[in-house]
């Protein structure tokens, strides 16, 4: 991971751990997972808002041809 052995990755949770105190990490991490899952969320969406423009697209030009 990134060229990181155990030792450094300890040094960083220790310097994490100091600057915000062990209430506030818990709640960064909380923060974090429900912006992860509103980007997830949006994805899903404007990938089903594309679909259905496509499909759209598609019906429109078979009316048209016809």
């Amino acid at each position: 991971m990134f060229g990181l052995r155990l030792p450094e990755i300890i040094f960083i949770a220790l310097i994490i751990l100091l600057l915000f105190g062990g209430k506030k990490i818990p709640e960064m991490m909380k923060g974090l997972g429900r912006g992860v899952r509103s980007f997830k969320e949006g994805m899903n969406d404007t990938t089903a808002d594309g679909d259905d423009d496509k499909k759209q697209v598609s019906e429109k030009s078979d009316a048209d041809e016809k």
